[in-house]
């Protein structure tokens, strides 16, 4: 294990220069030698630890993926540093240090997005009402009881729903906890629901904070269309506990995402506030998905005619544009060992498409 609790100080007395961390998430690992006779910590108020941590910390050197030691009740428990920001930021007085165990050390946050808005093409409407969450996430405070705390992404799979959020949390610089619905389903029951009680905990310790909840109709699903487990029960309970603002979270917004709207339990759709829809691009979006993705091809593009592959792709969404008919035609060309990618290729992988939606190719696509 490599430490980073040792304390960079200088000859004055005075901390090192550089920049204090804002936000420290560590996981307990444990010691480095075991023992039966070893006792193991368990933090039952956090705001104590966290106080506590900061004190014997103070003046570290927080760099993910190493470790800190506790040197006072526990000496040489090792917490593993999970996050940081900013990265190889030092521990002041004014960090915020959160612990997390088990399933919440497993939630993957994203700090940082590398998605823009335009990134996303079409969904004009879809933009356009985010604005308003947009607002909320810069400014929380000025909203009161009318934010808008639970927004409803719904349309096809594949028509930029994900891409959205994660633009919408680089837009206005906060961090997102993308997470499928299905994680949250526990082997035993109960636990499903503590996983939701901390998922919340961890975004209102980084709040303002998006928590992005995809394939959401795998946990709430309409009555009528299953029968109700009891840990999907407590799963969906919990949920509902937390959207309804029973515990105030100020500063999150949950973005739920599902491509099956009228399958969802109704006690779960009258919790959002905001239905947002996304639409299957229009020929004239599709030209521009494929013009978008093929710049970015190892390879060059010779002879290919993009408006009667956008032409034939009626009914294709983004991501099987890219996925079926872009990757397919480049990964022959490699396959083949081609110095581009030609209209041939493209003929190819739009025929395997298009024969296995039952669909005959009569005209060539190159040039």
């Amino acid at each position: 294990m490599q430490r980073t609790d040792q304390k960079n100080i200088r000859e004055d007395g005075s901390e090192p220069a550089g920049s204090t961390a804002k936000l420290l998430i560590l996981e307990p690992v444990g010691y480095p030698l075991s023992s039966v006779l070893d006792d193991h910590p368990e933090i039952e108020n956090s705001s104590v630890f966290e106080s506590y941590a900061r004190e014997q910390w103070n003046g570290c050197i927080a760099r993910k993926g190493e470790y800190l030691f506790d040197r006072r009740m526990y000496p040489d428990f090792a917490y593993g540093i999970k996050e940081v920001e900013p990265p190889g930021s030092i521990i002041g007085k004014e960090t915020l240090i959160i612990v997390h165990e088990d399933s919440a050390a497993n939630l993957v946050v994203e700090y940082h997005c590398n998605v823009c808005f335009d990134d996303v093409i079409g969904q004009d409407t879809a933009k356009q009402k985010c604005k308003l969450i947009e607002k909320y996430l810069r400014e929380p405070e000025i909203f009161g009881k009318w934010a808008p705390r639970n927004v409803l992404f719904y349309g096809p799979s594949g028509t930029g729903k994900t891409m959205l959020a994660k633009a919408l949390a680089n837009k206005t610089n906060v961090p997102i906890i993308p997470i499928k619905a299905t994680q949250l389903i526990g082997e035993y029951v109960g636990e499903g629901a503590r996983q939701i009680h901390q998922l919340y905990d961890r975004a209102e310790d980084m709040a303002p904070c998006i928590i992005f909840i995809d394939e959401l109709d795998a946990i709430a699903l309409d009555r009528r269309h299953q029968e109700i487990r009891g840990d999907i029960a407590e799963i969906v309970n919990a949920l509902l506990t937390e959207m309804d603002g029973i515990m105030e979270r100020d500063g999150i917004c949950t973005i739920g995402a599902t491509n099956r709207m009228s399958s969802l339990d109704p006690a779960v759709r009258s919790r959002f506030e905001e239905e947002i829809e996304f639409s299957l691009p229009t020929e004239e979006e599709r030209i521009k998905i494929l013009e978008a993705n093929i710049t970015t091809f190892p390879l060059p593009v010779k002879g290919v005619n993009i408006k009667k592959i956008a032409a034939m792709t009626r009914g294709f969404s983004g991501r099987d544009l890219v996925e079926k008919v872009l990757k397919t035609a480049l990964h022959q060309a490699i396959v083949e060992d081609r110095d581009e990618v030609s209209g041939k290729h493209f003929e190819e992988s739009m025929g395997k498409v298009l024969h296995k939606n039952g669909t005959v190719m009569d005209n060539r696509m190159y040039s």
